[in-house]
């Protein structure tokens, strides 16, 4: 087993993603934790953003609804675990690797699911786990080769009785794994058991791994997107998901030109004038490049009303 640090494009990587968000959340009195809100949004709709990459993404859960689209599906019986959970979600995915995620990561963030298939995929492990501060394993944050699941899961399975045994799974046959019959004998066992039996590689990530199990997990989270140096990022990507905008633009521009339109024209000027930039590049039907050229023509203009007022205030050389 190795610590990694993945580098290289991951543009390449194909994957599903399998979001457990089932679980009784006792610790935080058996409150909706997939709808706990921080930072505005549901802690479900923070990761299933970090996942959005994915072929086909599946909760594991009652069906509610959400900020991106996704397949629901429902350990047997509900409420038999993660690895029961897992079982159920892994067999509605088709593609050679899998993201497993938690439902309670305030702050997953797609360069970590990245990371987490770039170190798969370089590393030739059957599974990238991150770790948290302590170095401890997190399966529930985790990108795994779906046939190292399928294998494990048999196995644990076969583990409460012969194959063939009333009840009790067969091997699994070859095909399509969704098409698979849910494995009987998994309800109640531990994650570490499944996790035991496959190499894996680290990929740490204190920030990423933080989840929230109790009431002052979730008070410490959102306080902590409104830190200076994390507030603007958050707002944005908060703001992006209630819309529905799945663009990503350079932030540094936008600010840059409501900078200079504020200065330049007027402080009213700078809400205003972000707002024409985007709305210009969405009638050009363009991307980032199309705003940052709006951003360009209007940063220019309003220069030139700040060179025409410098003018007007110098006195007349004459």
């Amino acid at each position: 087993m190795t610590e990694y640090e993945p580098s290289g494009d991951p543009g390449a990587d194909v994957y599903d993603a399998v979001v457990l968000a089932g679980g009784a959340a006792r610790r935080l009195g058996g409150a909706d934790k997939p709808g706990v809100r921080v930072g505005g949004r549901a802690l479900l709709d923070r990761v299933l953003g970090a996942c959005a990459g994915a072929a086909t993404t599946v909760v594991v859960a009652g069906p509610r609804p959400t900020a991106y689209p996704v397949l629901w599906a429902r350990e047997e019986p509900p409420g038999a675990g993660p690895v029961a959970a897992l079982d159920a979600g892994l067999r509605r995915t088709t593609a050679p690797c899998v993201v497993v995620l938690s439902a309670d990561l305030p702050f997953l963030e797609t360069g970590t699911v990245r990371r987490l298939l770039a170190a798969l995929r370089a590393s030739g492990a059957e599974g990238a786990v991150l770790t948290d501060p302590e170095g401890r394993d997190q399966p529930l944050v985790a990108a795994y080769r779906s046939a190292a699941l399928h294998r494990e899961l048999a196995r644990l399975a076969a583990e409460q009785g012969p194959p063939g045994t009333p009840g009790l799974p067969r091997p699994p046959e070859p095909g399509d794994p969704s098409e698979l019959p849910a494995r009987p004998g998994l309800a109640g066992l531990p994650l570490r058991r499944l996790v035991a039996g496959l190499g894996l590689t680290r990929v740490a990530d204190p920030v990423a791994s933080f989840d929230c199990d109790t009431w002052d997990d979730i008070a410490a989270a959102r306080s902590r997107i409104r830190e200076h140096g994390h507030v603007l990022d958050e707002w944005i990507s908060a703001v992006k998901d209630e819309l529905g905008i799945d663009l990503d633009v350079d932030t540094g521009v936008l600010l840059d030109l409501a900078r200079d339109a504020a200065h330049g024209v007027a402080r009213p000027a700078a809400p205003l004038t972000t707002f024409l930039v985007g709305y210009a590049a969405a009638q050009a039907q363009g991307g980032p490049e199309a705003v940052a050229e709006a951003a360009r023509k209007a940063a220019a203009l309003a220069l030139r009303w700040a060179d025409e007022e410098a003018a007007e205030a110098k006195p007349d050389a004459g």
